[in-house]
């Protein structure tokens, strides 16, 4: 199931249906991690001139250093994620309706979440995500922790959050919920999938669109037939009244 979905997604990114959205979602994530650079050398810079916080914190020095070199790159790759939740939760109803119409036409169409409420939930993800890669970016220092810690975490926030946008596109909150709890396994699997996509570099950047379609492969394969006997069960008081 999870195979098939990493397969039918991979194949959807590149595909002239989706080709469009792919360099809008490129371009978003390369103009937010530009302004992302240019805030984070600002910063450096400020703590490089402040000679008199460099006195009193020697330490700031060094670490500014660092990150001013390859240091950035790290902290780039750590922030991604949370990139990747705000574009994603921009985009991923675009990408959805695609795979939906394309791919599973006999099933009921999914309802496009409301633009404030997609973009809270992008925002909401990404707000968590950086706060756990900034925690997993303290560990770098520490061999054999780093890596894990930060794939870990991303594998489950990512799964969560790509899971859940996809998800509420058909059932109300408590349900997606419990769907993703029922499916936690599987869920998380295709979150690491997306987390080591992450790791590549360039690749990363369609990391939002292959998110989303993954996870609306996913959604469809692990609830195959239940959405149609909620319809079901929702309109059969109407018939019975009608008869």
């Amino acid at each position: 199931m999870l195979i098939q979905s990493i397969f039918a997604a991979a194949r959807e990114v590149f595909s002239p249906a989706l080709r469009g959205i792919l360099w809008k979602s490129i371009g978003l994530t390369v103009a937010l991690l530009v302004l992302v650079w240019l805030g984070l050398t600002k910063l450096f810079d400020i703590f490089l001139t402040n000679h008199e916080l460099s006195a009193s914190y020697p330490i700031i020095d060094s670490f500014a250093f660092f990150l001013a070199g390859f240091g950035l790159f790290v902290a780039l790759v750590y922030l991604l994620p949370a990139i990747s939740a705000i574009v994603a939760g921009y985009f991923l109803d675009d990408v959805a309706e695609i795979v939906e119409r394309k791919d599973f036409p006999a099933d009921p169409p999914g309802r496009a979440l409301p633009f404030g409420t997609s973009l809270l939930y992008g925002i909401r993800f990404a707000g968590l995500s950086l706060l756990v890669n900034l925690v997993a970016l303290l560990l770098f220092f520490i061999p054999g922790i780093n890596i894990g810690a930060f794939f870990i975490a991303n594998a489950y926030l990512l799964g969560r959050e790509y899971f859940e946008l996809a998800a509420g596109r058909f059932w109300p909150a408590e349900d997606v919920a419990r769907l993703r709890a029922e499916h936690r396994g599987t869920v998380l699997a295709a979150g690491a999938v997306v987390a080591a996509l992450v790791l590549v570099p360039v690749v990363n950047l369609i990391t939002p669109i292959f998110g989303a379609a993954l996870m609306v492969h996913l959604h469809k394969r692990l609830t195959q037939g239940r959405a149609q006997r909620a319809q079901v069960r929702r309109s059969a008081p109407a018939s019975i009244e009608n008869t």
